[in-house]
């Protein structure tokens, strides 16, 4: 080789390999070698047409996709979207409307999309998420989770749970109680989890739909450690009664009954859309009502279970923020609010003061008005409990509110809320709220 050529091919050699680096940092931007911790947006509460939602699994992945989530786990009820399943064209139509293929079709094409069969028969086969999650998961952007709502029943009353990242499709077990329902399934979901060698995450849904599940079930399975704080569906009855709590009153009793009276770990809260309408169906549960907020280093399923297990998370209808700190030396409790236009926030500092009976009133009925007896509350209520449970301790207007605990409190908790209505509310008056996890109980 001359030298003039030989000059060339090592200029070439040394273009290709800065070229092939630069493409290689590039490609691996999102995936830094020393990761900070960062927020990642999932919602881990969905449903398709593989249960008892109204559009392609495809399709509403995309829908998150594209509007600023980082992970998603389709939980259909009792099932995972797995193996070979076909759907007729009317049935698919009769739940998802008019259009519902041809949106279908027009996003994935005929080569992506199955038919079969002809006339009342043509069927649409259902993909499962081994097959399209390489359509729409990006490395470090957005991820696919399974999941399973364990949708199980007790005492005549809905008992469901979700599971995020399992393995195997996990049965209701059921039981003779809600309260052995609730534990039979987690212990389920932990079985799988160990002879699997993964992190999977269970969470107990909507504790008010169908009044199902009270404030002293939540306290008493101690094995339980998430719930849904804020679930997306009209129908879960998120705001309570006049003989039932709001699901943050039941948050509060049942943590001050764990920490005052049964020695345990409190309950975490997060928020899920529980979407099923892809359709703009009115009075639908449609999707980005809510979601979790999770800080982690990486986007992969185990960091991101392993982030809410910890209670590094918070749940959100609306309002981000930028941190939230909370100093155990100095016992001082620290959020960052992201700014929302002309959106002002309030911050509540809620939580219960030592001392408090976490013991419900005797000589009440179903209504708290008194007179009653424990013979005459039925079932699935709440008992009535001191007002001083789940007390506002504090209350801070603007961007960057705090709270140093005086050491009095068995925990306390932030509720963040804006002016500002959420773009599709699930109930009449609702304002964005982002609801942080209890501290200070350590």
């Amino acid at each position: 080789m001359t030298t003039l050529a030989a000059r060339a091919f090592a200029t070439a050699v040394v273009s290709f390999a800065s070229l092939a680096l630069t493409s290689l940092l590039v490609a691996d931007d999102v995936v830094p070698v020393d990761a900070p911790p960062r927020w990642w947006k999932g919602n881990l509460h969905t449903h398709t047409l593989w249960s008892d939602g109204d559009d392609f699994p495809e399709m509403v992945a995309e829908w998150y996709r594209t509007h600023g989530y980082q992970f998603l786990a389709l939980s259909d009820h009792n099932v995972l979207a797995q193996g070979m399943r076909w759907m007729k064209e009317t049935d698919i139509t009769q739940r998802g409307g008019q259009g519902v293929i041809e949106r279908y079709l027009q996003r994935f094409g005929g080569s992506w999309v199955e038919m079969r069969g002809e006339g009342n028969e043509r069927a649409v086969r259902l993909k499962p998420l081994d097959e399209f999650r390489a359509l729409v998961e990006e490395r470090g952007r957005f991820l696919m989770i399974p999941a399973e709502e364990i949708s199980d029943k007790a005492e005549g009353v809905p008992v469901h749970i979700n599971a995020s990242n399992v393995k195997e499709a996990l049965p209701p077990l059921g039981g003779e109680t809600v309260r052995e329902a609730i534990e039979n399934n987690l212990r389920n979901v932990e079985d799988q989890a160990r002879r699997a060698g993964r992190e999977i995450l269970a969470h107990l849904n909507h504790p008010n739909f169908g009044w199902a599940i009270t404030a002293e079930d939540l306290a008493h399975v101690v094995l339980e450690r998430h719930f849904e704080v804020y679930n997306g569906h009209p129908g879960v009855n998120q705001l309570g009664d006049n003989a039932r709590p709001s699901v943050d009153r039941l948050w509060d009793i049942a943590n001050t009954i764990r920490l005052a009276h049964l020695h345990a770990p409190p309950l975490y809260g997060i928020a899920t859309d529980d979407s099923h309408h892809y359709h703009d169906k009115v009075d639908g549960a449609r999707p980005g009502r809510g979601w979790v907020m999770v800080r982690a280093t990486h986007l992969t399923p185990e960091h991101i279970v392993k982030a809410i297990k910890a209670g590094d998370c918070y749940a959100s209808s609306g309002v981000g923020l930028n941190d939230v700190r909370y100093n155990r030396q100095r016992r001082k409790l620290e959020l960052d609010i992201e700014p929302d236009g002309d959106a002002r926030f309030v911050t509540q500092f809620i939580g219960t003061l030592r001392g408090v009976d976490p013991k419900a009133k005797a000589g009440t009925d179903s209504t708290g008005a008194g007179g009653g007896s424990e013979a005459k509350r039925p079932p699935r209520v709440t008992g009535s409990y001191s007002d001083q449970i789940g007390r506002v301790l504090s209350s801070v207007e603007g961007l960057t509110p705090s709270y140093e605990l005086t050491g009095d409190e068995l925990y306390v908790r932030a509720v963040v809320i804006s002016s500002a209505a959420p773009r599709d509310p699930s109930f009449v008056g609702q304002k964005q709220q982002a609801w942080t996890q209890p501290v200070g109980w350590e």
